[in-house]
C-alpha cells in the first residue's frame, strides 16, 4: 500500500523559509515523477514543482525561491521554501507517479496524493 506523509507546514511570516517533507512507503520513486501542488481557499490545485531522474520543474511564481529535491536513500522528497510570500499560503500536497504523458503540473495526472500539510505567511 503506497503512503505519502507530509510534514514540515507551519506559520511563517513574509520573507521566512519553511522546508517540507514528503515521505513514501509501499513505493519507490526513484524513477518516477514526484510532485509538489498547493491548493487555496477558493482556488484549484496547483503544480508547485517536480522532480523526475534529477529534474527539476517549477511554477512560474517559485521559480528562484523554491527548491525541490530527493534523498533516494529515505524515500523522500523535499521543498525548500524561501522569501515567502503571503500568497503563498495554502494546503501543499504531495504527489506521486504520474500518468504517460500527463503534464508534471497536471495534478489529474497522478495516481497517489498525500494528506496536505498547511503553510500559512503573513505579512
Amino acid at each position: 500500500q503506497v503512503q505519502l506523509v507530509e510534514s514540515g507546514g507551519g506559520s511563517v511570516q513574509a520573507g521566512g523559509s519553511l522546508r517540507l517533507s514528503c515521505a513514501a512507503s509501499g513505493y519507490t520513486y526513484s524513477s518516477k515523477y514526484m510532485a509538489w501542488f498547493r491548493q487555496a481557499p477558493g482556488k484549484e490545485r496547483e503544480g508547485v514543482a517536480a522532480i523526475y531522474a534529477g529534474i527539476t520543474y517549477y511554477a512560474g511564481s517559485v521559480k528562484g525561491r523554491f527548491t525541490i529535491s530527493q534523498d533516494n536513500a529515505k524515500n523522500t522528497v523535499y521543498l525548500q521554501m524561501n522569501s515567502l510570500k503571503p500568497e503563498d499560503t495554502a494546503m501543499y500536497y504531495c504527489a506521486a507517479d504520474k500518468r504517460v504523458g500527463a503534464m508534471w503540473y497536471n495534478n489529474a495526472g497522478y495516481s497517489y496524493w498525500g494528506q496536505g500539510t498547511q503553510v500559512t505567511v503573513s505579512s
